[in-house]
């Protein structure tokens, strides 16, 4: 007995792989798992400027989709696909040459920090180049609903697959040399609004506290720099560490030696990091930027408007005051972290995405 072969999926991801973000790690995450769910994935990358590219890259991109064999499933990531223009989406017709999956972590024009006619530009290119794909995949629940109201995505061409989170043990906590240990996880961008936690953090020099920060600090230029300034003109410098990127093996430490974890977040696509602090049972304070007023179950962190300096102030200030709070709060962080899906789970959902669309190829059409 012959049996069929596992389906065939090409994914396109712009940049380098290895970029330290929560974008490229639900990639690398999703092409180690792809083939135990019963799917043979190939890697291709895109030239790094997307959604922002120069001519040379668009055409690049061209070749690169252009070779690719007929009648074989392609994912592309959203970085690059929501601002795919025709000549690129005209290589990748699905009606005669290849399924075409969005990959949607956040829509483009959501970033923070985008001039206006910018934005308008990309939520008009995300607009089109959805209209043209067979199906997406959107990373949380949140992303799936504004693609529908916003972007005309109709429901039943979405597919949720939200990161899996892997299993970790409990945190074990600061030692208190440098009082209640804070960390936030995520690049120096205007998004990750780290220049609102400084402030927020001004007004509280008369509790024992330490912040890290740990994520790049040259994604976005200049970003760094302002946001160091405002620690300074705080009076601040000495209680907040820069980290920088950190190994695997470094930000397991800084989860486990972490007493609260922050994110002041004016919006997350799903907010990874959100999850890991879970799955340590750290205490949480976040924002209900996006999709991390629903990553987090209500009761499992203090959540604050995004933007709100003095709510996070207050709010970080209710948990230095008050030990046993908390510690309920990190219980009930790591209650939550308990039932979150693995990453096996988010393979099997993209899986059979692509399955559904191997089998509506002509060559596979009964």
């Amino acid at each position: 007995m012959v049996t069929d072969p596992d389906p065939e999926l090409v994914f396109a991801i712009p940049g380098d792989l290895s970029a330290p973000t929560g974008g490229y790690a639900y990639d690398r995450s999703l092409l180690a798992n792809l083939p135990g769910s019963g799917i043979r994935v190939q890697h291709l990358q895109l030239p790094g400027s997307w959604p922002s590219p120069a001519a040379t890259d668009v055409e690049q991109t061209r070749r690169r989709l252009a070779s690719l064999r007929d009648r074989i499933t392609v994912m592309v990531d959203g970085l690059a696909f929501g601002a795919f223009p025709d000549t690129l989406l005209e290589t990748l017709d699905h009606g005669t040459g290849h399924p075409v999956v969005a990959l949607v972590h956040h829509p483009l024009a959501l970033e923070s920090g985008l001039a206006e006619d910018g934005r308008r530009m990309l939520a008009r290119t995300e607009r089109h180049s959805l209209a043209r794909a067979a199906h997406v995949i959107a990373t949380s629940a949140l992303t799936a609903r504004t693609l529908t109201r916003d972007y005309g995505v109709p429901a039943g061409k979405i597919t949720i697959a939200v990161p899996g989170t892997p299993p970790a043990c409990r945190a074990g906590g600061s030692d208190g040399a440098r009082g209640v240990e804070l960390l936030c996880v995520g690049s120096v961008s205007p998004r990750k609004a780290y220049g609102v936690l400084a402030l927020a953090l001004s007004h509280l020099t008369d509790r024992h506290w330490h912040v890290t920060i740990a994520g790049e600090t040259d994604r976005v230029p200049g970003e760094h720099a302002r946001v160091a300034r405002l620690v300074e003109a705080h009076g601040l410098a000495g209680r907040v560490t820069f980290a920088g990127v950190l190994t695997t093996d470094e930000l397991e430490t800084a989860f486990h030696s972490s007493d609260l974890f922050v994110m002041p977040s004016l919006y997350e696509g799903y907010g990874m990091a959100l999850a890991e602090a879970m799955s340590h049972g750290l205490p949480i304070i976040c924002t209900t930027g996006g999709a991390a007023a629903e990553t987090v179950p209500d009761g499992a962190a203090i959540k604050v408007p995004p933007g709100d300096a003095l709510a996070l102030g207050y709010a970080v200030r209710s948990l230095l005051t008050s030990p046993q709070r908390l510690a309920a709060l990190g219980e009930l962080s790591w209650a939550a972290g308990r039932s979150l899906p693995p990453w096996t789970a988010t393979a099997d959902r993209v899986a059979d995405v692509v399955r559904a669309l191997t089998r509506s190829l002509p060559e596979h059409a009964a």
